[in-house]
């Protein structure tokens, strides 16, 4: 059990093999790999803590269909032709680090609203690397939701990649302005983790 979610330490440590366990409870998957993660908390972040960010109050997805299997590719070079030849998918553990969240908490899209056209591909710049994410584009259609006054207890699984083109592919999520928020609601604290999640190959017979 992790005791501060903000020792790097102690969260790659503690809290990596607890999402490990999680995912793959949750997706009979034969393999999870825990790879980084986000801390966001606005009025730490004002204060200069490190690794801490503010939520992102813009609607988007982690993963693109080309960035997807380059993580893989990216963190697992020696196994990834193997595990890219099987399902697979990137599974973000998003988590309150105090709850109830009542100031910028997670809204999700649902899928079954959304089409393609409506990802937008945009380069995302690191010092060593450039990714890519997928903006989203107003559609009147979308439908979004979000879970109020979520608890430490309670975990959302977005998933923002799945190499099954059969299957929901990405989750577009954002922090918003909840309008029934007091404005007294402490800045939200959370947490998080991206995981890259195999699935067994699947027989022809």
């Amino acid at each position: 059990m992790v005791r501060n979610f903000y020792d790097d330490q102690e969260i790659r440590a503690v809290y990596y093999p607890e999402v490990a366990r999680l995912v793959k409870q949750a997706t009979g998957a034969v393999k999870v790999h825990v790879f980084d993660h986000n801390v966001r908390n606005r009025e730490l972040m004002k204060r200069g803590e490190k690794g801490v960010g503010e939520p992102i109050r813009v609607a988007h997805n982690d993963y693109t269909l080309k960035s997807g299997p380059q993580r893989v590719r990216d963190l697992l070079p020696a196994e990834a032709d193997q595990l890219l030849k099987n399902r697979f998918a990137v599974i973000n553990v998003w988590r309150p680090i105090r709850g109830p969240v009542q100031e910028s908490p997670l809204a999700v899209c649902d899928a079954a609203s959304m089409v393609q056209r409506d990802f937008v591909a945009q380069d995302l710049k690191y010092r060593d690397r450039t990714g890519e994410v997928y903006a989203v584009a107003y559609n009147p259609h979308h439908r979004w939701f979000y879970f109020p006054h979520m608890a430490q207890t309670e975990v959302l699984l977005l998933k923002c990649y799945d190499s099954d083109p059969g299957r929901t592919r990405f989750t577009a999520h954002t922090a918003f302005a909840d309008p029934t928020s007091p404005p007294d609601a402490p800045a939200r604290e959370s947490i998080e983790a991206r995981t890259l999640v195999f699935f067994p190959a699947v027989s022809s017979s």
